[in-house]
Formats: C-alpha cells, sequence, structure tokens
C-alpha cells in the first residue's frame, strides 16, 4: 500500500487524521444510539425508524451540502458543521447521564446529526482534492477505504465495551472527544481560496450540478452500479436470521464485521490499482464479483466458507470504491465538486438502505436463501446491463482522459 499522500501533503494528513479520528467516534455512536433506543422502548421497529429519521434529513441536506461547498470556503463548512455534530454528541452525552430520555429527543439528534453530515461530507470529499495532487488521488482514495474498512471493525466493537465497562454517557462523550480532535486537526489546514467563479448556492446551480452529472456517462456509471450493486445484493438485514444456521447470536458479530476485514485487505494490498487505466470497466467487475461472492454466501451452511464469501464481496467493494472515488476526483472540475459529491453521498447512503428493504421483503415472501442468491444473481445481471447501457463508462480510460484534458 502506497502511504506517499500522508508522507508529502501535510495538510492532507491532518484531513485524515481528523476524519479517522471523527469517524471512530462516529461508528462509537452508531452502536450506541441503537442500543439506548432498544433499551428504552424494547421495540425493534423503533430501531429500525431510526434509519428513517436519519434518511430524511440526509436527502434534504446533500444536496445543499453539495451546493455549499461549490460556493463557501470547504475548510469553514467543515469547521462549522464539526462543532454542530460535537454539540449534538454533547446533547446525547448529557441525556444519557441525566436518566431515560424521551424517544422523540433521540430520533431528533439522529436526524440532526445526519442533516449535520450531509451539510459536511461534500464539503470534506471535494476538498481532498485541492491537498493531494493529481497523480496521488488513488492512494489517497486506497488510504481513504482502508481507514474506513479497518475503523467500521473496530469502531463497534470498541463502543459495545465501552457501553458495557462505562455506560452510554462515556461512550457518546467519547464521540465528542472525537470531533474535538478533529476539528483541532482541521483547524491547522492552510485556508483553501473558494472555487473560482463561485456563486451563491441556488436551486439552479443545484440543477446544474445534475445536468453536469447527467451529461457524462462515467460519472453516472459509478453511481448507477454501485447502486444496483447495494439494493440487490445488500444482504446485511438478513444476518440475524441467518447466524441461527450458522452457529447462533455469538457468530453475528463475525458476519457484520467479515465484509469490513475484506475491504481492508484489499485495501492495504492495492498498489496494482495504478496499473489499471480502465477505471470504468473495473468498477463493473469488482462489483459483478460483488454479486457472485453473494450468490455463494447464500449457499453456504458453514461459518468459515460463509465469512469468506462475505469478506470477499468486501474486498470487491473496497476496490470498486478505490476506482470511483478515481474518477470523480480525477475528472469533476473542481466549481462542481461539492454539488456532485452530494449526489454520490446520496446514491452511496440510499442504496444500502433500499438493499435492506428489498432483502427483508423477498425473504418474507420466499426464503432467506432464496433472497440472499436472487439479489446476487440480479445484482450481476444489473451491472451487466449497466456496461450495455453505458459504453463511454466501461471504455472509459484515465491516461486517455488526461491526455484530451492537456
Amino acid at each position: 500500500m502506497e502511504f506517499s499522500p500522508l508522507r508529502r501533503h501535510r495538510d492532507y494528513r491532518y484531513l485524515y487524521i481528523a476524519q479517522s479520528v471523527s469517524f471512530l467516534g462516529t461508528m462509537m455512536t452508531y452502536v450506541a444510539l441503537p442500543y439506548q433506543m432498544f433499551q428504552l422502548t424494547r421495540s425493534s421497529l423503533h430501531v429500525g425508524l431510526l434509519g428513517v429519521a436519519e434518511l430524511i434529513p440526509l436527502l434534504m441536506t446533500a444536496f445543499v451540502g453539495g451546493a455549499l461547498a461549490d460556493s463557501v470556503d470547504r475548510r469553514r463548512m467543515v469547521i462549522v458543521t464539526d462543532i454542530l455534530l460535537a454539540l449534538g454528541s454533547l446533547s446525547l452525552t448529557l441525556m444519557a447521564a441525566h436518566g431515560e430520555p424521551p424517544v422523540w429527543a433521540l430520533y431528533a439528534l439522529a436526524g440532526f446529526m445526519s442533516g449535520m453530515n450531509g451539510l459536511q461530507r461534500p464539503s470534506i470529499d471535494a476538498l481532498m482534492p485541492r491537498l493531494v495532487p493529481r497523480e496521488d488521488l488513488m492512494a489517497a482514495a486506497a488510504l481513504g477505504s482502508a481507514r474506513g474498512s479497518f475503523i467500521m471493525i473496530v469502531g463497534p466493537a470498541l463502543g459495545g465495551v465501552l457501553i458495557a465497562s462505562t455506560g452510554l454517557a462515556f461512550t457518546y462523550a467519547m464521540d465528542v472527544v472525537s470531533y474535538v480532535l478533529a476539528l483541532v486537526c482541521i483547524l491547522k489546514i492552510r485556508p483553501v481560496a473558494t472555487p473560482e467563479g463561485a456563486e451563491r448556492p441556488t436551486l439552479e446551480s443545484i440543477r446544474e450540478g445534475f445536468r453536469y452529472a447527467l451529461s457524462r456517462q462515467e460519472l453516472v456509471g459509478t453511481y448507477v452500479v454501485d447502486f444496483v450493486a447495494m439494493v440487490f445484493g445488500m444482504p446485511m438485514a438478513l444476518f440475524p436470521a441467518l447466524s441461527e444456521r450458522l452457529g447462533g447470536p455469538s457468530v453475528l458479530g463475525l458476519l457484520y464485521a467479515a465484509p469490513a476485514m475484506g475491504a481492508f485487505v484489499a485495501s492495504v494490498t492495492s498498489r496494482w490499482t495504478r496499473a489499471v487505466k480502465r477505471h470504468g470497466l473495473a468498477v463493473t467487475v469488482a462489483a459483478a464479483v460483488w454479486g457472485v461472492a453473494i450468490v455463494i454466501f447464500g449457499f453456504c451452511d458453514r461459518l468459515y466458507p460463509a465469512v469468506f464469501f462475505l469478506a470477499l464481496a468486501g474486498g470487491a467493494d473496497a476496490v470498486s470504491g478505490i476506482f470511483r472515488s478515481t474518477i470523480w476526483n480525477q475528472t469533476i472540475p473542481d466549481a462542481l465538486r461539492g454539488r456532485l459529491a452530494g449526489i454520490e453521498m446520496v446514491s452511496y447512503m440510499s442504496g444500502p438502505m433500499l438493499g435492506h428493504l428489498e432483502a427483508g421483503l423477498v425473504a418474507a415472501a420466499t426464503s432467506v436463501r432464496t433472497s440472499v442468491v436472487s439479489g446476487g444473481v440480479l445484482c450481476v445481471a444489473g451491472v451487466l446491463v449497466c456496461a450495455v447501457l453505458l459504453p463511454k463508462f466501461i471504455r472509459y480510460d484515465a491516461d486517455a482522459f488526461k491526455r484530451a484534458q492537456a
């Protein structure tokens, strides 16, 4: 794995540390908030409704956050939203420390923090290519993938340990500390100029971002292929049921961790991706491998083969993510990066949520195995359809694009 972007670029190093620390805290809250909701209500439905409470504000703010990222100082946007997110975690800390909070307050804070994330992430995504030169963008994408997958393994486990040993209030307080540490790192980044020709955000500017995305097949392909893979090939909602035939509740955590473990391995061994120039084709192949791995996973009746194929699926998803991120960072004009990051965020977040719904509905109508296997088959079929309908995406060549822009 290449660490050169971290060694060579001071401001990127601070951004990377800030995201790492903040995401670790977020993953602790990711465990703590549903746990607290279940303890208060003893209802899985109430826990599931947290996803709805988070998705609606995200859909409302992500496009606005993208427009703001293209019209104001991106570093300042990250600072302001980081402070607001810290206040949200502080509110959770205080409520947990003073007894049982009202259920509506947890829904409100979950929605508030999701909305702030929708405002913040486009600025972070658009800021990164300003801190790293073009030749290091793929290495930076691999570093980001490794960070995300590693923390998705460690963060929930650490959150569970803290809840059991110190309680909810202390766990939420660690999230507050993570935002404070991230803020210190962001403040050390040198000011970044507002994109040239930036105008105040309007509905027309948001529409301009959509028009640009739809005009470029290589961008449409990154959104659609990943969305198809997540909607049809996302079996995580079925893991509790699958764990019953694979070893019981004790193996449930391993099933959830397996894709992240595969993603981490793929990320830290990703040096080979520099030699690949057909990035659209690479995304398509990786998404198809995800689907095939999910099909085989659906037929597994023993734990370790099931974990292996889940890890293989996670590794394929990480490879797809590296190439998708590189396409975005190398082809999107700086003046549009925020708005396109907002579009990407919505497609990335909504796909898995709809995938959970699809998996549950098919399992209820047929069986758990049928749901997993049919989802994997539909994933592969959908990816192949995308390949036929988006020929420019499949033919996209990074070197040819670079020569055309010279």
